[in-house]
């Protein structure tokens, strides 16, 4: 009579455990992979908001005193074709980095024209402080879209 090995199986559970520590570290790295995406999506939203901001505030600061207005579109800061010589004020219409596409949410001045924008992802952001003093006002924020991008212009001017 043949008794049976006290070892029967361990091969099999031992590759059990090798596959499901692997499964584990792969859904970790993804997981951090997805959230080093958003981090640099977060970074890039920042850049990409501050050249509207630059751009929208340029535009409006063009003109002198009381003929000042915002771009009634985006496309009007790669072209400014209110002086003789055209200005640039954008190189280019950036996409939202957040939701890939160029379908910015725009905050309109009283008279028509653009003077902020803000992404439209309702997602929270991750970054929520530590910000630098022009985006200070995003400390906190619980949707992308409460980051708006103001054109930076003095009172009264």
């Amino acid at each position: 009579m043949k008794h049976p090995r006290p070892q029967t199986g361990f091969s099999y559970l031992a590759l059990l455990i090798l596959l499901a520590t692997l499964g584990f570290t792969a859904s970790a790295s993804v997981l951090l992979g997805s959230i080093a995406q958003r981090r640099q999506a977060e970074q890039e939203l920042l850049f990409v908001g501050a050249a509207y901001r630059e751009a929208l505030g340029s535009y409006y600061l063009a003109k002198p005193p009381g003929q000042r207005r915002y771009p009634p579109n985006l496309e009007a800061l790669l072209l400014d074709t209110r002086f003789p010589e055209p200005r640039r004020h954008l190189r280019k219409l950036y996409p939202d980095p957040i939701t890939g596409e160029a379908n910015w949410q725009l905050l309109r001045h009283p008279d028509g024209g653009i003077m902020a924008v803000a992404s439209r992802s309702p997602i929270t952001p991750i970054k929520q402080d530590l910000f630098e003093p022009e985006d200070a006002s995003f400390r906190g924020r619980q949707h992308y879209t409460d980051w708006v991008f103001a054109a930076r212009v003095a009172p009264g001017s």
